[in-house]
């Protein structure tokens, strides 16, 4: 029984094949895959009759229609209506059923008027499907709508706008593949190709690197503007990872040390369209151009050797020549219009650093190079971007703002700024006596002045005397230190022990005794006087 169904499905594919059913339709309705319908049509092209002939062929029983009919093309046997009928018309309706191409007729084909009708309009192939379904009652699906828009309406290309620059406004850069250097050891190192080409004039320049990161693409610029003698106003180039770190056609982000280096040469950085070289064709022509003139089928011994022969060149051949475009000779075109009107170089270069993302650790500092660099108690566990050099670390936020600048460090230093501490994790004894004595001065007067002689009477130690006098402040009420102080000056008693059990006792000040000049008990001085004589009277009569 499984021989016999498997030999009838077989069979309804290659029937329903001949009908003009496609593979995917035929998979579909039967519930089997795409490649075994592929697969047993194969077959069934090796059988000498002609239900088996190959794909697309027409019926033997068919003379009447052409196989390969036109899209839109009305049935031989309907003559009544044409095919493109207005809109409104019958020729909408279901009665109009022109033959399709070759395979499955579309879906649409009921529709096409009204398809070209909405298509002519400006509508989309999701509005036109959107209103199909909603108004005509179509039940296939968008992809059907959207193929058959398509093909009635191809795509015609524009010719493309060609932009010339004035003197001195754009350069085009680019990287390409450059010549192969062979070291002594025999070792082959690949090369790239960086070219920058003055819009107007075709001035150009070349060197080569090893690696397109972002300091060699600088490197190249900051060589070539020297070259030029001066800056044009604008680059065009494409999303270099080197320049851009995020492509965007409205809006692309720029890698901040690139932005920098706009900023310190006064040239504004212009990505072209992603996938959209001929946005900088003059630049792309000259990669090829230094490629084919120059280096094609040459290696050199190193990347210094292969710069000179660029330069060398870039003078002798590149701007001797007749340019195609401006039918003038780039050297002498430059140098009579274009050099003149370059924007100026700076008195210095480009300062050289590094930089990176940091993030900030949990004691408020960030790493580079194995030395830790305090920042602002706000950005704690934020990233930030820092820069250094062999004398300085600058720190800025996401908006590019400074808001750190230290001293370069050595490895396991800290540099930490004291107004990068929070207020909170400032110890009293790190704020010093002067600012203690400042705080205790506002409980009172005594307070003070007993503050003032423990400090000259206990020096260093009075620090931390301070600071446990200031927290009696949260503990009793400033009238009771108050007279705690005042006892304890009374009876010169330094110690912050005292002052506590005062505070909580409130006990009585110290009364001065006074002097007294007689008393029952006390003898008078006439009396020790003639004691002391008589002592010496007794004395004598001894010896």
């Amino acid at each position: 029984m499984a021989n016999l169904l498997k030999m009838a499905l077989i069979d309804t594919i290659i029937a329903l094949h001949r009908k003009g059913w496609s593979q995917r339709r035929i998979a579909r309705e039967l519930g089997t895959s795409r490649e075994a319908v592929a697969r047993h049509l194969r077959l069934a092209q090796t059988d000498p009759k002609p239900a088996n002939a190959p794909i697309g062929a027409p019926h033997p029983d068919d003379t009447s229609k052409p196989a390969n009919a036109p899209i839109g093309a009305p049935h031989p046997d309907d003559t009544s209506k044409p095919a493109n009928a207005p809109i409104g018309s019958e020729a909408l309706g279901p009665a109009v059923e022109p033959t399709g191409r070759l395979g499955r007729r579309s879906d649409c084909e009921r529709w096409r008027a009204l398809i070209q009708a909405k298509c002519d309009a400006g509508l989309s192939a999701q509005r036109i499907y959107q209103d199909l379904r909603s108004e005509h009652g179509f039940d296939s699906s968008y992809y059907s709508v959207r193929r058959f828009v398509h093909q009635l309406a191809p795509p015609h290309e524009l010719p493309f706008r060609r932009l010339e620059r004035e003197p001195g406004e754009e350069a085009q850069v680019d990287f390409g593949t450059g010549a192969v250097v062979v070291g002594s050891d025999g070792k082959r190192r690949k090369t790239h190709v960086f070219r920058i080409v003055l819009s107007y004039s075709r001035k150009a320049y070349s060197e080569v690197v090893f690696r397109q990161t972002t300091d060699d693409f600088l490197r190249c610029l900051e060589n070539a503007f020297r070259q030029f003698g001066g800056v044009p106003r604008w680059l065009v180039l494409d999303n270099l990872r080197a320049a851009v770190t995020k492509a965007d056609w409205f809006e692309p982000e720029l890698n901040p040390k690139v932005r920098s280096f706009g900023e310190h040469y006064g040239v504004a950085f212009w990505p072209t369209r992603p996938y959209s070289p001929r946005h900088k064709g003059k630049v792309e022509k000259g990669i090829d151009y230094v490629q084919d003139n120059a280096l094609k089928g040459r290696r050199f011994e190193s990347l210094e050797a292969e710069n000179a022969f660029l330069l060398h060149w870039e003078t002798t051949v590149a701007d001797t020549r007749l340019h195609g475009t401006t039918r003038q000779q780039v050297g002498k075109l430059f140098g009579e219009v274009e050099r003149r009107v370059l924007l100026p170089l700076p008195v210095e270069p480009f300062a050289c650093f590094q930089e990176g993302m940091r993030k900030v650790h949990r004691d408020g500092h960030v790493e580079v190079a194995r030395a830790y660099y305090s920042v602002p108690p706000e950005y704690l566990a934020r990233e930030v971007w820092v820069r250094w050099d062999a004398r300085t670390v600058r720190v800025f936020n996401h908006r590019m703002e400074q808001i750190a600048l230290h001293v370069r460090q050595e490895p396991g230093r800290f540099s930490t700024q004291d107004w990068h501490l929070a207020a909170e994790k400032i110890s009293a004894v790190e704020r010093g006596t002067a600012w203690l004595l400042q705080r205790v001065s506002v409980i009172g007067p005594h307070t003070t002045a007993w503050a003032e002689a423990m400090i000259a009477l206990r020096g260093i130690e009075s620090v931390r005397v301070l600071q446990g006098l200031w927290s009696l402040a949260g503990k009793h009420p400033a009238d009771a230190i108050e007279r705690a102080c005042e006892i304890a000056a009374s009876y010169g008693a330094y110690y912050l022990r005292t002052l506590r059990a005062l505070a909580e006792r409130e006990a009585s000040k110290q009364e001065p005794l006074p002097f007294l000049d007689q008393h029952p008990l006390i003898r008078p001085l006439s009396e020790y006087g003639q004691f002391i004589h008589n002592a010496f009277q007794h004395q004598e009569t001894l010896r």
